[in-house]
């Protein structure tokens, strides 16, 4: 199954920066990327026709923003739900992608996986310049996010808020980003009723 909790991006065709981190991911309407018990059913059935389909889901943008992601990043937590969830292979083929854990984990299947044991400022060039000309995403989870902008690693969050309220859950960050500052450079309404913000983190 496509990982369509982290996949969203805008309709119209524009000139776009390169070379970004980017946290990129759907949350509730309060601030949640999954459930407590790290669950997605909230998002996979959200107004009941969305589905497994990125494409779909996101009026058939997954693909445009996914071509100018040139290497993933996420936290364990994430490599695992992915690995348990995915029914037609690998999502990021193609795509060199980092897990920061400090397990034994399996390589996906068809990934170009690699595992780290210690911060993400470490290994931040290396990922960038694996990501050539393209962008860095962080798929998640919230810590693993916290640690970007802890470090001022993040250019871009782009959120897509989803009309449905948890009352708890996984949170976007992991904890409150002391100093940070964040200026809105778009929003887009999607027809299904779910609206994406884009943030620039203010340097």
């Amino acid at each position: 199954m496509p990982t369509w909790a982290y996949a969203w991006w805008p309709r119209r065709r524009r000139v776009t920066r390169v070379g970004l981190t980017q946290y990129y991911v759907a949350q509730s309407l309060d601030g949640f990327i999954a459930e407590s018990d790290g669950g997605l059913d909230w998002l996979l059935t959200y107004d009941g026709d969305a589905g497994p389909d990125v494409s779909q889901a996101t009026e058939g943008t997954y693909d445009e923003f996914f071509a100018q992601v040139g290497a993933v990043s996420m936290g364990s937590a994430t490599y695992e739900f992915i690995l348990a969830e995915q029914t037609g292979g690998w999502p990021y083929e193609g795509k060199p992608c980092w897990v920061f854990t400090s397990r034994d984990l399996p390589v996906a299947e068809g990934g170009d996986v690699r595992f780290v044991d210690g911060p993400v400022g470490a290994v931040h060039e290396e990922m960038k310049r694996s990501a050539g000309e393209g962008n860095l995403w962080v798929v998640g989870g919230g810590e693993v996010a916290s640690q970007f902008a802890d470090e001022g690693l993040l250019d871009q969050l782009l959120v897509t808020v989803v009309p449905v309220l948890l009352g708890a859950g996984l949170p976007t960050f992991a904890r409150r980003l002391e100093g940070k500052q964040l200026r809105l450079a778009r929003t887009r309404a999607f027809a299904n009723g779910m609206t994406e913000l884009v943030y620039d983190f203010v340097r």
